[in-house]
């Protein structure tokens, strides 16, 4: 199969006529980039996780074009769901609610929920309106880091999938928060750009202990992610990353550092790839300077950050990207 990247604008008729006909089309979004079929037809879907080879066991998103268009996808939608796409919608935030009929099991692993977000890119949003409601992943290969441009795609999936709509880079950088409506108290199974304080100012009451008990019901939960292809460890002390990279040099390695840029000058001559400073920075960039190193070196030395918020976020998906190797 010849994979085509085309500018989205220019191929969004394109991509209409492929939705429709049950093919998958790549398209970009404010957190990644997202493998998308018809939703609501399971053969397309099915076609999603061949091309990622993602396990069956592991539920999809489900983007719509506009709130209104939950109705579709759930079933008793709470209050509470129109209360947060006031604030949230479009973006990057996606609720679990209780899944419709129309919605088929290939969607959301056999489970009886189904999670749904609405992205924050008008040319993905018209694409929706003019097909349908879209299933969508990170567009990669099962556990390899996540892309936030096309050309992340393309190394990942060519040959796999007819086209990639270029919308340039994320601008968030990492996946969508996840919130669990069909619990007692709302629950955050994944952390992302909005943070379960800025929920809470929403709804009150937020749990962030989200746990899986029987089939999950938010990609993200069971699988180490977010992987380079060559092994790497996080550290929270300077010294150690340090001692760790002058370690793995000695065995012949060619190891680098991916750090804040306020470490630039104690890092000395070592390789050093930047994550810059604010925690929006290092969302944003933490997915390219994973890919760049697996390129480029033999091991790879990340900064755990220790915040909340959005310094959290980004380290849960640093701690799945070593595999909870840490220093």
């Amino acid at each position: 199969m010849e994979t085509r990247i085309v500018g989205a604008e220019e191929g969004l008729d394109e991509a209409v006529s492929l939705i429709k006909s049950g093919e998958l089309v790549v398209i970009p979004t404010e957190t990644v980039y997202g493998l998308g079929a018809d939703a609501l037809n399971p053969e397309a879907v099915k076609k999603i996780f061949e091309a990622k080879g993602r396990p069956q066991d592991n539920p999809l998103i489900v983007h719509i074009s506009r709130v209104e268009q939950v109705k579709t996808i759930a079933r008793e939608v709470p209050d509470e769901f129109y209360a947060l796409a006031e604030r949230f919608m479009p973006g990057p935030l996606t609720v679990v609610l209780e899944k419709s009929d129309a919605v088929p099991y290939e969607v959301t692993a056999g489970g009886h929920t189904v999670a749904v977000r609405m992205p924050n890119n008008a040319i993905v949003r018209r694409l929706i309106a003019a097909s349908s409601p879209i299933a969508a992943p990170s567009a990669n290969r099962s556990k390899h880091v996540s892309p936030t441009t096309a050309a992340h795609v393309y190394d990942d999936l060519k040959g796999r999938v007819p086209l990639i709509l270029d919308g340039g880079e994320c601008a968030v950088g990492i996946e969508s928060t996840v919130l669990d409506l069909t619990t007692d108290i709302p629950t955050v199974l994944r952390p992302g750009a909005v943070t379960a304080d800025m929920i809470a100012e929403v709804l009150g009451a937020v749990s962030s202990a989200g746990k899986i008990i029987g089939v999950a019901k938010s990609p993200g939960m069971k699988y180490e992610h977010y992987a380079p292809t060559v092994p790497a460890v996080a550290a929270y002390d300077e010294d150690k990353a340090f001692a760790r990279y002058d370690e793995e040099v000695r065995a012949g390695g060619r190891p680098v550092l991916i750090m804040r840029e306020r470490h630039r000058a104690a890092a000395g001559e070592r390789a050093f790839i930047s994550l810059g400073d604010t925690p929006e920075e290092c969302m944003r960039r933490i997915y390219a300077a994973l890919r760049k190193a697996e390129r480029e070196y033999t091991f790879v030395i990340v900064e755990a950050l220790s915040g909340k918020g959005a310094e959290g976020s980004v380290m849960n998906r640093i701690e799945k990207s070593v595999g909870g190797k840490l220093l």
